[in-house]
């Protein structure tokens, strides 16, 4: 279990015209066991920064510290981390078994003691019976478990892990999402994880970073970051998200802004200014939809504060469990709406 701190990193590439900086001055500190995710679009500088912290990539500017101390020249095997690549990397001639010893051997371990550890960790990742094949006798789930196992049981403090389900079907993924975060809360690992799916990074990790150009742009844990978003950047990447652009008429425990689609309340905290601009961003699926109801001004199904606003139906997308609504606004602005299937609007 390590503690991983990240001093003032930044990463330049030459290019014509100037350096390129993959990473921008990033500052952070992962606590020992946690699981942190670097969330954020293609190019955004993640993947850099993992690299950087397993010492395949050397920063241009400031320090990695594992536990307080400096490695920010240590060599990788120095840094004691595995690193799961998003295409697995198993050495093709071996077998499962000998690709789970591969991390032990190189440590030099008594061949007892590599047997253990391998049969520790093929049952930690549930593929024991699979221990005499090869990769290509594997399928993707197989070989991503694989991968694991060869990672733990390389006793590697800190596990790096670069989009690692991302070549899985997609139900294969949301199964491997609980067994990853078994696996590393079992294990007491520290982990650090990349991705760019946002349902990976909200449903597994203890904190997440989101990055844009090469910056953290916001640090939370999943609830905090969807919740309450920094900016809309974050509002709009991490979930989805109907934007308007509004005035603050009234301040209190309850924010009211005036919109070109009506009067909104909000409680965030704290309320801006009367007279701020403020960008609104309400989830579709906090929005109810009711038919309108003549000379009333809240449908009886609307929570108590809730605003109301006179909408039209434009299209409506089955997807499974919910439903999707599309709905233009009397301002001209499209909306979506997300109702679980079965209690959709009668």
């Amino acid at each position: 279990m390590t503690e991983n701190t990240l001093q003032d990193i930044a990463k330049e590439y030459p290019a014509p015209g100037g350096a390129v900086r993959a990473v921008d001055h990033v500052s952070l500190h992962v606590a020992g066991g946690e699981l942190f995710f670097l969330l954020g679009p293609s190019g955004c500088g993640k993947t850099t920064l993992l690299r950087i912290v397993a010492g395949l990539v050397a920063p241009t500017a400031g320090r990695v510290l594992f536990d307080g101390r400096d490695v920010t020249g240590t060599s990788v095997e120095d840094r004691h981390t595995a690193m799961v690549f998003q295409n697995y990397a198993l050495w093709p001639h071996m077998t499962v078994r000998q690709n789970v010893e591969f991390g032990p051997k190189m440590r030099r371990r008594p061949a007892a003691q590599r047997r253990t550890l391998v049969q520790e960790h093929l049952a930690r990742v549930q593929i024991s019976e699979l221990a005499r094949r090869k990769p290509s006798q594997l399928s993707g789930g197989q070989q991503q478990r694989v991968a694991l196992a060869r990672a733990l049981a390389a006793g590697s403090r800190c596990l790096l892990l670069d989009e690692p389900l991302s070549n899985l079907d997609a139900r294969l993924r949301l199964l491997m999402r609980g067994e990853l975060r078994r696996l590393v809360k079992d294990t007491g690992v520290t982990a650090i994880y990349v991705t760019h799916d946002q349902k990976e990074a909200l449903s597994m990790a203890d904190r997440i970073a989101v990055m844009d150009s090469g910056r953290v742009v916001q640090t939370g844990t999943a609830e905090e970051i969807y919740n309450r978003p920094a900016s809309r950047f974050v509002a709009d990447f991490v979930g989805e998200g109907n934007f308007i652009t509004g005035r603050v008429t009234a301040t209190g425990p309850t924010c009211q802004i005036e919109t070109t689609a009506g009067v909104l309340s909000s409680a965030c905290a704290p309320c801006p200014p009367a007279g701020s601009i403020v960008t609104c961003c309400v989830r579709p699926e906090r929005i109810t939809i009711a038919p309108a109801a003549p000379v009333q001004a809240t449908p009886p199904s609307a929570a108590p504060g809730a605003s109301t606003i006179p909408a039209t139906v434009q299209s409506v997308t089955y997807l499974g469990e919910v439903r999707q609504y599309t709905c233009r606004l009397a301002s001209g602005e499209s909306w979506r709406v997300t109702v679980l299937a079965g209690r959709d609007p009668a």
